[in-house]
């Protein structure tokens, strides 16, 4: 039994600092054994709580030895795993063994909550407590969310934000569940701690995670297995856990859903669930590195001779919650293509419209719709009247047709731009789906695609999911809803319903083929089968239901 001196506060299973220590020569030998090889280290001393049998010695599988020796051998790891397989014992049992053995380092535990955080670091102090004292360093803080070792070493627990390891120089980032970090905190935590990951030249982050959509896990890891980036990628199938198979997906997936463990345990990056565009889709989008990035400006495809351009915008407040955006389609062949696109959410609204002119007439004096609804009448005041921009496109009210758009203010409440109305935006969402999903519409910019992951349904409209911004979906949604227009067929000679109802023609005329063959009307037709059957056949009708083209 220790000294009541020599425990710290009161733990009896732990050491204070500076607590004299005989080593046999056994001791020195474990430690320089378990000091090189943290697997080792993890399989003899870390103890874990097992809910069945309480406080037992960590049996690693497989997998989990391959994690920590690939925590061991590279600065820089990315692991996409399932729920429930370990994976942040693991990487707590690492990060213990790596304050004990290295002196005067620093180590952040991230997660999306701060409780959560907390909770990683109870773990590694429940295992600390039950190390050999011997083994231990002594104890000079010990908290809630932080702890530090008489050599020197600190491990504090905060929520992933920039602000949680802004200023402190750090060792070790881990990062868990990096995937429900919204993207704007994910952003601005790697713009802010990126300064102190690169200036060590040992400097290691883990990051680990079950995903969430496409998100900034999604495109980091995706940039590893491209080698786009520095990262060790590893992905654990649920089947490599134990007692796993076949049977226990059959019961999971009933307890559960077909889509949630496809998520959740076969680890893919599927969208949320009531996506506008389907999951299937989302799933086969892939994004480019622009050939051209100018601050929030990313180019995709430079501008060509002879051919025409759309600007879609949709103008935020400038507060940081909120981005002013625009895209830059190219209308002259059929897919179109988003060619380049702007985001930024500290641009002012005065500011805005400059940027939107030198983009609009360095693509051939690219038409340009604003959404009004709100301080986007002062940006499209702005680039018609003080800027003496030409080809900003109008809206007027026509009855029952509501919303159309036209050049010259013709007809009653007219207006620079598109009020986005129930209405249009009903419209706009609806043929966004249909041009992504038929392949009609190119996109490959990552934020594009990411924002239409998280573009979900609410009520009887579409819109970003709670801790998302839809910013450039909804520039895709008023692109999508001009083609449709009247106006939009002048200007390019091209009917969108037209070209998708032509190419899927053969396949209508399939879907409707249960309601008879197309007479002339004239007489019935009968035909009799192989039993002997008369089958009278009756014909279509009008088909008034269908598209009016004329």
């Amino acid at each position: 039994m220790p000294q009541s001196n020599d425990i710290y506060l009161g733990n009896p299973n732990l050491k204070k600092a500076n607590t004299q220590v005989e080593f046999t020569k056994e001791h020195i030998e474990e430690y320089l054994k378990c000091k090189d090889d943290p697997v080792y280290f993890t399989q003899s001393h870390i103890k874990i709580v097992s809910l069945d049998e309480g406080l037992v010695p960590f049996k690693m599988w497989d997998f989990q030895e391959k994690l920590i020796r690939n925590f061991h051998g590279n600065r820089f790891n990315i692991c996409k795993m399932p729920r429930q397989t370990g994976k942040s014992t693991t990487v707590v049992s690492y990060l213990l063994h790596y304050a004990i053995f290295n002196d005067n380092v620093n180590i952040a535990i991230l997660a999306n909550k701060a409780q959560t955080a907390r909770d990683l670091l109870g773990r590694l102090q429940l295992a600390y407590e039950n190390l050999p004292k011997w083994m231990q360093q002594g104890i000079i803080a010990w908290n809630k969310g932080s702890m530090e070792l008489e050599n020197g070493s600190k491990i504090i627990a905060a929520s992933t934000s920039a602000s949680a390891v802004r200023g402190g120089s750090y060792n070790i980032i881990f990062l868990d569940e990096f995937a429900f970090v919204a993207n704007h905190l994910a952003d601005d935590f790697f713009a802010s701690v990126y300064p102190t990951i690169s200036s060590g030249q040992k400097t290691k982050v883990i990051i680990v995670s079950t995903p969430h959509g496409m998100n900034h896990f999604y495109r980091m890891w995706h940039d590893s297995e491209r080698g786009k980036n520095e990262y060790c990628p590893t992905e654990v199938h649920w089947s490599e856990v134990p007692g796993r198979d076949a049977k226990w997906k059959e019961q999971t997936i009933s307890n559960t859903s077909k889509s949630q463990f496809q998520v959740e345990f076969e680890c893919e990056f599927l969208g949320s669930v009531d996506t506008l565009i389907a999951p299937s889709k989302l799933k086969t989008l892939v994004y480019e590195d622009p050939i051209l990035q100018n601050g929030s400006l990313y180019i995709y495809e430079h501008v060509r001779k002879d051919h025409d351009y759309i600007v879609t915008v949709d103008v935020a407040r400038g507060v940081s919650k909120d981005y002013s955006a625009f895209i830059v389609f190219d209308i002259t062949e059929f897919p179109y293509k988003a060619v380049a696109r702007y985001r930024n959410n500290s641009i002012k609204p005065m500011l805005f419209p400059s940027i939107i002119h030198e983009v609009a007439c360095a693509y051939n004096m690219a038409w340009i719709l604003c959404e009004v609804n709100d301080i986007g009448d002062q940006v499209a005041s702005i680039l018609n009247f003080d800027l003496e921009y030409e080809n900003v496109l109008m809206c007027a009210m026509r009855g029952r047709a509501g919303q159309v758009v036209g050049q010259g203010f013709s007809g009653n409440k007219t207006q620079l731009g598109v009020k986005m109305s129930v209405t249009t935006k009903k419209v706009g969402c609806s043929n966004l789906k249909t041009l992504i999903e038929e392949d009609k519409l190119i996109l490959c910019d990552y934020d594009m695609i990411s924002e239409l992951t998280t573009f979900i349904q609410k009520k009887q409209s579409f819109e970003a999911e709670e801790g998302c911004n839809d910013d450039l979906a909804m520039c895709m949604v008023i692109f999508s809803w001009l083609v449709a227009q009247d106006y939009f067929k002048e200007m390019t000679d091209q009917d969108v319903r037209r070209r998708i109802y032509d190419e899927q023609k053969n396949q209508i005329e399939q879907d409707m083929a249960p309601f008879g063959f197309v007479t002339d009307g004239l007489e019935e037709e009968i035909t009799v089968d192989t039993n002997g059957d008369e089958w009278h056949l009756d014909e279509y009708g009008d088909m008034s239901y269908m598209w009016d083209y004329k």
